[in-house]
């Protein structure tokens, strides 16, 4: 029985921002995966137990077909790769380089959309269309954009680059880069700091406790500048602050 020596183990890790020279866009996507996941260990670990780098490989392959105006094996190869990872992407999808597609499962990736480089992408992500019409009609990703586990991003529309969407998150209007978008339908609650890492989920805001504040806030300037009233005319002497 063949045993991988230990010494593979203790060979350095890649990564994905070592050298500025082309290279092909799989070993960013390889790389990427030490910077993304804790618990990357070892990169045969990697090679041989994330579907989501599978999926990307099988990929670019369809996609290369694909652009080649080969018949039947980009889909074909697509079907095999859902089939054995659970993550569905078009042939005809555009996929930068450096994206990791971590736990992967049920991620659907529309033939027309395109996603930049350097995305995270959780499981259970839909890049989709929003009806029967033909051309352009699923979204445009930017570049180190994060999507978390469950989002729709729907219908041909533009999320800009560095932005976040929140898990669970239907997306159906365009997303401003470094913006984070939540809820159903989306809309845009806060600008991401632009050098915040995208593991850091912690901050992603809660537009409710957002909009709570904002209404204390505005009740405590009326109060301060009723109170200033009060005591510059006299007209404004029976006013009384309700408790």
């Amino acid at each position: 029985m063949f045993l991988p020596s230990p010494r593979l183990f203790s060979l350095p890790l890649p990564t994905a921002t070592r050298s500025s020279q082309p290279r092909l866009p799989l070993l960013d996507d390889f790389a990427i995966i030490f910077d993304r996941d804790p618990a990357a260990r070892h990169w045969l670990e990697v090679l041989c137990c994330y579907p989501g780098f599978h999926a990307l490989v099988a990929h670019r392959l369809a996609h290369w077909l694909h652009q080649h105006r080969v018949s039947f094996f980009p889909r074909f190869i697509a079907h095999l790769s859902r089939f054995f990872t659970g993550i569905d992407i078009h042939p005809g999808a555009h996929i930068g380089r450096g994206v990791f597609i971590d736990h992967g499962m049920g991620v659907v990736i529309g033939e027309t959309a395109i996603v930049g480089d350097y995305c995270l992408i959780y499981q259970g992500v839909t890049l989709g269309g929003t009806g029967k019409e033909t051309g352009k009609r699923h979204p445009t990703i930017g570049s180190q954009v994060v999507m978390g586990s469950g989002a729709k991003v729907l219908g041909n529309i533009a999320i800009g680059d560095y932005a976040r969407i929140g898990a669970g998150a239907v997306v159906l209007h365009p997303v401003p880069a470094h913006c984070t978008a939540v809820g159903i339908p989306n809309h845009n609650v806060c600008r991401c700091d632009a050098e915040a890492t995208p593991l850091d989920h912690g901050q992603l805001p809660d537009a409710d406790t957002q909009a709570f504040k904002l209404l204390l806030d505005r009740i405590e300037s009326l109060e301060a500048q009723i109170a200033l009233l009060q005591k510059i005319s006299p007209t404004y002497q029976s006013l009384e602050l309700i408790p």
